[in-house]
This record gives structure tokens, C-alpha cells and sequence, in this order.
């Protein structure tokens, strides 16, 4: 696919791997729609880059189809949807007080959170996109858009506290290859990417022994990953059209341990 021209849809596109990613396809000549709960934030990055901001909260169904409206309504249909809003969160399945070593309950809202945000939320927004795009003139090999989804290599490599995260980004990675199946006659591809330890604003909050100490653990090269790869990741899986129903891990090598 020719990126320069088409509208995109970018989520959690107002920081991290989204922004990055929302940048280099303005930068590529896409008409680019941030999506993202970070009103203030999101529409700094709109601006400079020509785009449109749509305050969106993935978990719910009106205003993830507002959203899709009101881009739709200044862009046009979409023809690449690239989705990177997620949360983080940790907790042991059975965790200990620190000073009396009781046995704390897992808190239950935590994994609903990942599970709604993650992976619902995922899905939402690849339904309401692949709703319109199946309706676009086809282009070259037949081709009407491309889905793009962010998993993690937790999703196969998940470390100790990150049950709910794994679950919601191996939900992620798993439902790649059935969305690609149901729409293979309609001419939409859908691929995952899977980042290892990215520079995104959560890990920059870190102490930097924290992060010199993440990006050591990486085989090569040796330090944390930086959004502008994942973005160039992304555009190559949008330009080639043979790419389809692929997952692939960007990590550097690395292969998560315990903790």
C-alpha cells in the first residue's frame, strides 16, 4: 500500500510507539487521526503534524464510533488502522504483605482493566474500521486496508506480576490470525507487532540505572528500543502486501526473564 494520501487512524497515538508512529506516516503523506484520552497532549501532536485529535476511550462503544466519525468526516474512510493505546499494570496472582507476610487477595479490577483496555479495546476499534474499510474500492492486488496491532513479547515471554498483561496481550496476538481469516475475501491484512523494552514515557519515568540496566538485558543492540523503530516496523508491514497474519517481535533478541 502507498501510504502517502490515505487516512490512518492511529490509538494511544499522543505519546510512545502511537505518536512515533502517527509522526512518520504524516511524514510519509498519510492524512493521520490521533486517538487518544490525552486531550491536551493529543492535539499538540495533531497540529504539528496536519492532522486531526479524537479524545477517545477505547472501552466504550460511543465513543470509539464518534471517534470513527469524526475522522471519517474530515478524512474519509481509513485505510490503515494501527492500534497502540494500552495499559501496564502488576500484581502477583497471590502476593504478601511486606511487613506482616500475609497473603494479599489479587485485585480482580487490575486484570479486567487490561482485559478491557488491551484487548476489547482492541478489537473494538479493529471492528469499527474493518466496518468501513470493506466498502473501499479495492487497490492494487485487491487490497482495501491494513490492521495493525500492538501485542508484547509478554505475550509469550510474561514475567512474574504480569498475568493480567500477558493474558490481554497474548488475547491480542492469538485473535491476529482469525480477523485475518474473516477478512481475507474482503481485502484487509492484519499483523501484530510484539516490542520488547521500548524508550516509551512510562519507562523514561525511570531511574536511568533502571533504564541502562533494561537495555543491557537486550543480546543486540544493547540498549532500549526506540519508538522511531517500532513506527518503521509498522510502515513496512502497511507498504508490503504480502504481509499478512504475521506476528513479529522487536525486542533485539531478548527473551524476558522471571523478573
Amino acid at each position: 500500500m502507498d501510504i502517502n494520501g490515505v487516512a490512518a487512524v492511529v490509538t494511544g497515538a499522543a505519546s510512545g510507539l502511537g505518536e512515533a508512529t502517527a509522526r512518520e506516516l504524516a511524514r510519509r503523506g498519510a492524512k493521520v487521526a490521533i486517538f487518544d484520552r490525552d486531550s491536551a497532549r493529543g492535539e499538540k501532536v495533531a497540529s504539528e503534524i496536519g492532522g486531526i485529535f479524537c479524545e477517545v476511550d477505547v472501552t466504550s462503544d460511543e465513543k470509539v464510533k464518534a471517534a470513527f466519525d469524526k475522522t471519517r468526516a474530515a478524512h474519509g474512510q481509513e485505510r490503515i488502522l494501527l492500534n497502540c493505546a494500552g495499559v501496564a499494570n502488576a500484581a502477583k496472582t497471590v502476593g504478601r504483605d511486606k511487613e506482616t507476610k500475609a497473603a494479599k487477595f489479587y485485585p480482580m479490577q487490575q486484570f479486567e482493566l487490561a482485559i478491557q483496555i488491551n484487548l476489547i479495546g482492541t478489537f473494538r476499534c479493529i471492528a469499527n474500521s474493518a466496518f468501513g474499510m470493506v466498502d473501499l474500492p479495492p487497490m492494487a492486488d485487491g487490497e482495501k486496508g491494513v490492521i495493525i496491532n500492538t501485542a508484547s513479547v509478554a505475550a509469550q515471554d510474561g514475567q512474574i506480576g504480569q498475568a493480567a498483561y500477558s493474558a490481554s496481550k497474548g488475547g491480542v496476538l492469538a485473535m491476529a490470525l482469525p480477523i485475518a481469516r474473516d477478512l481475507m475475501n474482503e481485502g484487509v491484512r492484519v499483523n501484530t507487532i510484539l516490542p520488547g523494552v521500548f524508550k516509551t514515557p512510562m519507562v523514561g519515568m525511570m531511574p536511568q540505572n533502571v533504564q541502562d540496566a533494561l537495555g543491557a538485558q537486550v543480546p543486540f543492540p544493547k540498549r532500549l528500543g526506540q519508538p522511531e523503530e517500532y513506527a518503521r516496523l509498522a510502515c513496512f508491514l502497511i507498504e508490503n502486501v504480502y504481509m499478512n497474519a504475521e506476528a513479529i517481535r522487536l525486542d533485539g533478541g531478548i527473551r524476558m526473564a522471571p523478573r
